[in-house]
């Protein structure tokens, strides 16, 4: 990842993701191919959260500045 974002959206971690379960799922992959499976899963995972904090940070502060404008 690259400064405080991440290379890929929140959507395509999430659609990598799908996939990397169902494939989890699936099963017949080796012991090391369900590993790496694993690890990325776990991956684009952190990915997913850092983009859901990023937007809950945000709407935050948008609904702060909301709340201190005067009506």
């Amino acid at each position: 990842m690259s400064g405080d974002r991440p290379e890929i959206s929140y959507e395509q971690a999430r659609e990598e993701l799908i996939e990397v379960v169902r494939k989890l799922e699936a099963g017949g992959t080796t012991l090391e191919e369900s590993l790496a499976l694993w690890e990325r899963g776990e991956e684009l995972a952190t990915t997913c959260q850092h983009w859901l904090d990023g937007a809950r940070e945000r709407l935050t502060k948008a609904q702060a500045t909301h709340e201190q404008k005067p009506n």
